[in-house]
């Protein structure tokens, strides 16, 4: 099916959600009608932990496997790459149908290899995760006088010496009855197209059920591995089997078979279909998100006030002032200059490293405008866990087509700094469009190694990196060329002043200008930090994340801070006679980047104190370095930007030879 198709789809099934009143509908998902005794087919993704962060296929460890075969679902770009691997199982139900004690399958005899594997998953707090209907399994725990959420199961546990394995499984699949109004006639799911058949006026059809629910509760059984010599798959138990999640009684062992039963139970459930994620997208702290929001306001109302002086009372003042006396009064005004007027003769001289500073400004815009389109689209719907892997190719997707913005501002820049000569954009926008990805693609790789060499499903595929090498080659490279050429034929941005052709030495500072502008990125780090406990949580414990309108709010309180932040450095710095302010006003929004990682860091010490084995934290040292180098060069490009802006325009308004 194609996305225009989708859209329609999804526009016609919102409507309708909205004409029923109830709930909010997910993008990304559609109802199935099943009939009563229907097949309902679970399927496996990988196992994960947050022990080790590394996700292992979940045929990788001695479970049943279906009759038919292990056959991989249809997964895209963004599930390969988040580790995904979802694979049919073994674990077939029938619509409204309770079923108890079904037998599954005798396992092996658990080789060596097959017990110490099993031994080392259990003793790294792996978890089972059960996919039906594209809803998670979920396991509520009961913690005192609240209960705690968990998607997936342990594979087991280990009490004293003896680890027991989970081989009873305890269903419960809650369904709501079909209603006609509320779905469209026609929908389709991520993998096929299909027609679901409405109900007969005359009511003579067999009612239909859509699954609003899925529930999991882990028991350790008992069984006597020579009842079941002679029982195939789906064949009831020889004895019912009694599950009590409070027990333990199935220890493995070498040399030994695994028996595995199951259950399921359906009930009806009052919740509509549209609404069946909450149970998974439920964050609890929403109070802590407001504060997040207030305290960055506060940030930014402070700024503000800053700014608002530095404008009103000072520059405007000046200005003014300057501009009421005649010639003669100016030119005595010219000799008993003070400040930032004393570096009107090189306050556009081209910094060092001028080209760099182009590249870096060009891929931080192109990184800018991905968050804020992803982030967008994310808070209207668009990118819901109901379809997985879609936030991972939103963000690829955005990112290529931005590159035409980042070709475009990187080489007009150029051509500013260099007053108009076109010469060289062709290497900038090269450069642009391999510097950034370039990095990225350094370090994914190297990860990559580490995961290759662990055997986990996180690793990606050698035809996947291909694919990869081949999008940023033939696509991404090419639109940044094109906005590199429209950058080029653009007029580049006018001085209001000359440039003296000796430059003026910089009086000797008080204190390290450098460590002010580093010093600066404390301030921009206080309205994101609060929210960033909740993204690493999302990433790193497990647990969903979609407050994107939270987010959305937050990352635009960050760029006004960032540009405030470096607007206000670039001032004193000019005041002191500095005028080297390019680079500085970069990383004076964008030394931001170097809190963010240290908080990664202190997240790893106190935070993940379980995250066992030195590829567990090369991994997320790994990804946190990637990160704050992202971050680094969109909010420096946010600064240097409003810098630029900002200079440009103090000096347009002072008429000084």
């Amino acid at each position: 099916m194609n996305s225009f198709a989708h859209f329609k789809i999804w526009v016609l099934t919102l409507c309708m959600v909205f004409q029923s009143g109830h709930g909010f509908y997910l993008p990304g998902s559609y109802p199935h009608k099943h009939g009563i005794g229907d097949t309902l087919s679970v399927k496996v993704n990988s196992i994960t932990s947050i022990e080790t962060e590394i996700p292992f296929s979940y045929y990788s460890l001695p479970f049943c496997k279906p009759l038919e075969g292990v056959k991989d679902s249809a997964e895209n770009l963004g599930e390969v790459l988040m580790g995904d691997r979802i694979e049919n199982s073994p674990y077939k139900f029938k619509m409204y149908t309770n079923e108890s004690d079904i037998f599954q399958c005798q396992t092996d005899p658990l080789s060596g290899e097959n017990f110490k594997l099993l031994k080392k998953r259990i003793d790294e707090m792996y978890q089972v995760n059960l996919i039906l209907d594209n809803l998670p399994a979920i396991r509520y725990a009961k913690k005192e006088s609240y209960f705690l959420r968990w998607t997936g199961y342990p594979a087991g546990i280990k009490i004293q010496d003896a680890y027991y394995v989970f081989n009873h499984l305890k269903f419960t699949v809650l369904v709501h009855k079909y209603e006609e109004a509320n779905v469209a006639h026609v929908m389709g799911t991520g993998e096929a197209a299909e027609v679901i058949p409405t109900i007969a006026s005359g009511g003579s059809e067999l009612p239909g059920y859509m699954v609003v629910g899925f529930e999991v509760v882990p028991c350790s059984v008992m069984h006597d591995a020579k009842s079941v010599k002679n029982l195939k798959p789906y064949e009831k138990y020889p004895s019912p089997v009694k599950c009590d999640p409070t027990t333990v009684a199935m220890p493995i062992k070498e040399n030994e078979p695994i028996v595995f039963t199951y259950e399921v139970t359906f009930e009806e459930s009052d919740v509509k279909w549209p609404s069946r994620w909450d149970a998974y997208l439920k964050m609890e702290g929403s109070k802590v998100h407001w504060f997040s929001i207030l305290n960055s306001l506060m940030v930014i109302t402070f700024l503000a006030g800053i700014v608002l002086v530095i404008f009103l009372r000072t520059v405007r003042r000046d200005l003014t002032r300057y501009e009421e006396l005649d010639k003669e009064a100016q030119a005595q005004m010219n000799e008993e200059l003070s400040g930032w007027k004393l570096v009107v003769g090189d306050v556009f001289r081209a910094p060092t490293n001028a080209g760099l500073l182009c590249v870096m400004v060009g891929d931080g815009v192109q990184l800018l405008g991905m968050a804020v389109v992803t982030v967008m689209f994310a808070a209207l719907g668009f990118m819901s866990p109901a379809s997985r892997g879609t936030l991972i190719i939103g963000m690829i997707l955005f990112y290529m087509i931005l590159g035409i913005s980042a070709g475009y501002v990187a080489v007009r820049l150029w051509r500013t700094i260099g007053c108009g000569d076109k010469k060289g954009w062709v290497s900038v926008s090269w450069k642009v469009a391999c510097f950034f990805p370039g990095i990225a693609f350094f370090i994914l790789t190297t990860l990559n190694f580490l995961l290759w060499g662990s055997h986990s499903t996180g690793a990606i595929p050698f035809s996947l990196f291909v694919v990869l090498i081949f999008m940023w080659f033939c696509i991404s490279v090419p639109l940044t060329l094109v906005g590199g050429f429209f950058g080029a034929k653009a007029p580049h941005i006018e001085y209001p002043v000359r440039t003296n052709q000796i430059p003026r030495e910089i009086p000797a500072q008080k204190y390290p200008s450098w460590l002010l502008v580093f010093g600066a990125g404390t301030l921009p780090f206080g309205t994101l930090f609060i929210e960033l406990f909740f993204i690493m949580s999302s990433i790193w414990m497990g647990r969903v994340y979609y407050v994107f309108g939270f987010l959305l709010i937050v990352f635009i309180l960050l760029v006004v801070v960032c540009a405030e932040v470096s607007l206000v450095l670039t001032y004193m710095h000019l005041c002191v006679e500095d005028w080297k302010w390019w680079w500085k006003s970069f990383f004076a929004s964008g030394s931001v980047a170097i809190y963010i990682f240290l908080y990664s860091v202190n997240y790893l010490i106190f935070e993940l104190k379980s995250l066992s084995g030195p590829i567990s934290e090369a991994l997320f040292l790994g990804y946190s370095l990637l990160m704050a180098l992202a971050i680094m060069f969109a909010m420096g490009s946010v600064g240097f930007l409003s810098s630029f802006w900002f200079v440009h325009y103090l000096f347009s308004s002072v008429k000084l030879d």
